[in-house]
């Protein structure tokens, strides 16, 4: 009877020890960590070539008085700080070769890591639905587009007029084309998702370069004039500029915050720290060229508006707008597509491949990369459908910014931990280990100091959002969590 309890204690340990292993969250094996710093030029090319992106800084340039400058060199501050956070939170993920929610269980405990980790995922999941709803807009342009090209009547038949949740017949196969697109394409693995990666960036440049071409072809005196003229560095100068600088810096960091978090998810793959470091440098180049870019073709277009700053803040709202004023089907059409490139590559690292990894982490012996796959995309397409008619009227964006305020102590905590606590050390049998006895249990899987530090940095962060008197730190509110989860962690967890 004794050796019987034994023997079924002991196949329960056993048991006990694969739960937390999975294929996709193991060390990834060393024939896998191919990628370089061309590699990592195309993620944060990939990252900033969203129509976000450039409405950000177009928005940017419209409210700080059309200072390019201003606009220039806190983009660059921003990426600084993104450059020297991405090294911090890269080198582990390198080292080890794990994702983001499996180094988490270092500094929260297994079940910590399962549940804050699974914070992340919500909030990606959310995102790529939204994403794919603007990313579904641009298919509809393509398919009214030839649908009107074959009978310009086309469009007024009753069918294209009917609509159910505030969508017609083309919303609703836009939608459901542009979530099986990304289903079939982000499912296949991470290789092919480097492909993904490299092809998209390079081809949104061709795009983008094709687009400012045409900007400048349009009306080459009017174009470059209207350039020339905001490149005025003795207005930059000016003590009045030192506020603007640092809100756009501060801007700047705030779009990358949500990849900064997560980007051990891609810097496992890294072949070494030199071309880590290398390849995050790549993003202040690419800012480089992409600011540059897009501030001359909004200069441009807004040369063509008669330099009508209501029209052109218009234009922030739906960029596609900007494409019609050229009046060009062609350049049009091959705008829509690149904007559907671009959409797709960063739906892909922004929001996709986190979430897939804190799905998995959550029921590890259960879930793979095509499970996961399918779980994000049906709550995908429901948020969709539903974003246009339901979620965006009622305030949800500010609960997910709440979310949202969970990241930057999630990066303090977790750098803490490696650099100072931890002392840049892993065992690695007990990071995919339920035992007890396993370093990363602590209390009930549970580290208790590293949830503290996690809780007490996020009311610092979420103050931001919910006090209107200190809204106007909003844009710094991740790096606040930060700095308040990282010192009182260290206070707590130092020996």
């Amino acid at each position: 009877m004794v050796q019987g309890i034994g023997w079924y204690q002991s196949r329960r340990q056993q048991k006990t020890k694969k739960t937390l292993i999975n294929w996709d969250l193991v060390t990834v094996n060393p024939n896998n960590k191919n990628w370089d710093w061309k590699d990592l030029f195309c993620f944060w090319g990939v990252s900033i070539q969203s129509v976000i992106g450039f409405s950000l800084i177009g928005s940017l340039y419209v409210v700080y008085n059309l200072n390019s400058f201003v606009i220039f060199f806190g983009t660059i501050l921003g990426a600084i700080i993104v450059y020297f956070f991405s090294n911090l939170i890269g080198k582990p993920s390198q080292k080890f070769g794990l994702p983001f929610v499996v180094l988490l269980r270092s500094s929260l405990g297994i079940k910590g890591a399962k549940y804050f980790g699974l914070v992340r995922g919500l909030v990606g999941i959310f995102m790529f639905g939204i994403q794919t709803y603007f990313l579904s807009k641009a298919f509809g342009y393509l398919i009214r587009i030839g649908l009107f090209s074959i009978d310009s009547t086309f469009l007024d038949k009753e069918i294209f007029l009917t609509f159910f949740l505030g969508l017609n017949i083309i919303d609703w196969l836009s939608i459901v084309v542009s979530i099986v697109l990304q289903f079939v394409l982000f499912s296949v693995g991470m290789n092919f998702n480097k492909k993904i990666i490299k092809w998209s960036a390079i081809l949104v440049y061709f795009g983008i370069l094709v687009f400012f071409l045409a900007v400048l072809l349009t009306d080459v005196k009017s174009t470059a004039r209207s350039f020339v003229d905001i490149l005025d560095l003795g207005n930059f100068l000016q003590t009045d500029n030192l506020v603007p600088l640092i809100t756009v810096a501060g801007t700047m960091f705030a779009y990358f915050s949500i990849v900064i978090l997560s980007f051990g998810d891609f810097s496992r793959y890294v072949k070494d720290e030199k071309q880590l470091k290398l390849g995050n440098f790549s993003l202040i180049l690419n800012l480089i060229i992409f600011s540059f870019l897009a501030v001359f073709i909004i200069t441009g277009v807004d040369s063509f508006l008669n330099n009508d700053p209501q029209n052109l803040s218009k234009i922030f709202t739906n960029p596609t707008d900007m494409i019609g004023k050229l009046n060009n089907l062609l350049i049009t059409i091959v705008a829509l597509i690149f904007i559907i490139i671009a959409s797709i590559s960063t739906n892909l690292i922004a929001n996709f491949i986190p979430s897939q990894y804190s799905v998995i982490n959550f029921i590890p012996s259960s879930l793979s990369l095509k499970s996961s796959s399918v779980i994000i995309s049906l709550f995908g397409i429901l948020i969709a459908i539903f974003w246009l008619t339901i979620l965006s009227q009622i305030g949800i964006l500010s609960i997910i910014d709440t979310f949202g305020a969970f990241f930057g102590p999630l990066f303090g905590v977790m750098v803490v931990d490696f650099y100072f606590i931890k002392k840049g050390s892993l065992i690695n049998k007990d990071i995919h280990s339920l035992e007890a006895n396993g370093a990363y249990f602590f209390s009930g899987g549970w580290h208790i100091k590293g949830i503290y530090s996690l809780i007490l940095g996020f009311i610092f962060s979420a103050s931001t959002i919910w006090n209107s008197s200190l809204v106007f730190l909003q844009p710094y509110a991740w790096i606040i969590g930060a700095f308040v989860g990282a010192v009182i962690y260290y206070l707590l967890a130092k020996e």
